[in-house]
């Protein structure tokens, strides 16, 4: 099996060292192909753009599409970042290509960096990351399409000290990283039994 994970910085693995990765941890784990895809600072526009190349050439069965959080920190609606999300998730459907809804993880607020605070309002950006995750649970009902909720899961398993997986509020540190791992291997075995 293959399976290209599209997305940001959570998907490539901001500030860790390229074995450290969730995606290279989930492969290793899995036995499967896992071809990350994930460009730092990216937005949900930007993986549109390169949505043919970053995932339909690649020919793989499987995409995790998770992205968006680069959007609300630019100021983008809501609305632009669910028409890019259902343009993927439906180009793939297209493809014979099974779509898979990553919903990111929740922000450290406490931890982010002073500089990015000063770049943009994160309350916010929490806030509508929570709306968005509320949509997607829709979405994917709606269309009968698979999704991870890396949000949920990430909080149940570090809800005792969850500074102690972020680097900077926003990314994650190798610990993290396993974690990501663990969510992604569980979800994919469980789509598989079905």
């Amino acid at each position: 099996m293959k399976i290209v994970c599209l997305g940001d910085s959570l998907t490539y693995g901001f500030g860790v060292r390229r074995s450290k990765i969730w995606t290279k941890i989930a492969q290793d784990r899995l036995n499967i192909e896992i071809i990350n895809e994930g460009i730092n600072g990216d937005t949900s526009g930007g993986m549109l753009s390169r949505y043919h190349e970053s995932v339909y050439m690649k020919r793989p069965e499987a995409v995790l599409i998770m992205g968006g959080v680069n959007d609300f920190i630019a100021g983008a609606d809501l609305g632009v970042v669910k028409a890019n999300i259902m343009s993927m998730a439906h180009q793939s459907i297209a493809k014979y290509i099974d779509p898979i809804i990553g919903i990111p993880t929740k922000i450290d607020l406490k931890n982010v960096r002073q500089d990015w605070s000063e770049f943009t309002d994160f309350e916010m950006v929490a806030k509508e990351l929570y709306e968005y995750r509320q949509w997607i649970f829709k979405f994917c009902k709606t269309f009968n399409i698979k999704y991870i909720d890396f949000y949920e899961e990430f909080e149940k398993a570090t809800e005792l000290k969850p500074g102690d997986y972020y680097t900077d509020g926003l990314h994650f540190n190798e610990l993290g990283n396993e974690i990501l791992a663990e969510i992604f291997c569980s979800a994919i075995s469980s789509f598989k039994k079905k």
